[in-house]
């Protein structure tokens, strides 16, 4: 059996950070950093979710929140109940064209009691959460790399996510289409190889194609060149290696997708990734007086 997640995971590195377990204290805003998502997991208490630009919900029961894109959001803990969390930054390396990031919803949120297959990591994630030993930081954060590594599996299994990279890989045809583009990028692909691939007649995999991951076979397969190009050049490769490596005739040919993408070069990418992150605008309501 083909895994579908192998090459994703082997080009972008994944990894997390846990900053806060246990009793959140007060109010925290959580601002978008370029290539960095947030997981958080509400094990007891209540929470006041607020998320810029969109209405704020209120949880009290056991839930999960997966902020797989950059996004400004606030958590305030219920001042009657407190709140107790895992929380932590998801981070794969690239910037905004991160396929996994662009397959998934703004916000998943998802009760723990309908997560019985993660069931196991979480309760060692609080485990470890409450407990003071020896590589505790580095337990949380490889237990909240697993975390969401068991959660897009579960988006898969369960095809929860209707159109985007994982809808792509939960078809059994498109996955084989899909793997060839990430394992091998630098390929000239064309429709007709990718069908191939995909045991499909070129038409029919070209409609089947869009319907299901939202995009052309072409322009993801330019998208997952730039991002990998991306998530290269922040671990420090040469620009002429980066675009050799993912299927540019040379860093001309690089320069101008980027510009064309982005508008900007590859270094100025680079500078905008290092500038601040982008800050909240909630409005003017006190932090603490709206929390449940």
């Amino acid at each position: 059996m083909v895994d579908r997640l192998a090459s994703l995971l082997s080009r972008f590195e994944l990894r997390a950070r846990v900053f806060n377990s246990g009793p959140l204290c007060s109010a925290h805003t959580f601002d978008a950093v370029d290539g960095v998502g947030h997981i958080h997991v509400l094990l007891r208490g209540g929470l006041r979710v607020e998320t810029a630009g969109e209405a704020s919900f209120d949880l009290s029961t056991p839930t999960l929140l997966f902020y797989m894109r950059p996004t400004v959001h606030r958590l305030v803990p219920s001042r009657s109940q407190g709140a107790e969390t895992v929380c932590g930054s998801i981070d794969f390396g690239a910037g905004a064209e991160n396929p996994l990031a662009q397959a998934l919803p703004r916000l998943l949120v998802i009760p723990l009691a309908e997560l019985e297959t993660l069931s196991r990591t979480i309760e060692l994630l609080f485990e470890e959460a409450f407990e003071s030993r020896c590589g505790r930081q580095a337990a949380l954060d490889r237990l909240c790399e697993l975390l969401t590594i068991q959660l897009f599996r579960y988006l898969m299994d369960r095809n929860q996510v209707e159109v985007g990279l994982l809808a792509g890989l939960a078809d059994s045809r498109l996955a084989k289409a899909l793997n060839a583009i990430h394992e091998d990028p630098a390929n000239q692909w064309t429709l007709e190889r990718l069908a191939n691939r995909a045991g499909m007649s070129r038409a029919r995999f070209a409609l089947h194609f869009r319907a299901t991951i939202g995009v052309t076979p072409g322009e993801y397969l330019a998208h997952w060149r730039l991002g990998l190009a991306q998530a290269l050049l922040r671990r420090g490769k040469a620009v002429t290696i980066v675009a050799h490596a993912v299927g540019y005739s040379g860093p001309a040919a690089l320069a101008r997708a980027f510009k064309a993408r982005f508008d900007v070069s590859p270094s100025g990418w680079l500078q905008q990734t290092s500038a601040g992150p982008r800050k909240a605008v909630f409005g003017s309501r006190s932090d603490r007086s709206d929390s449940p």
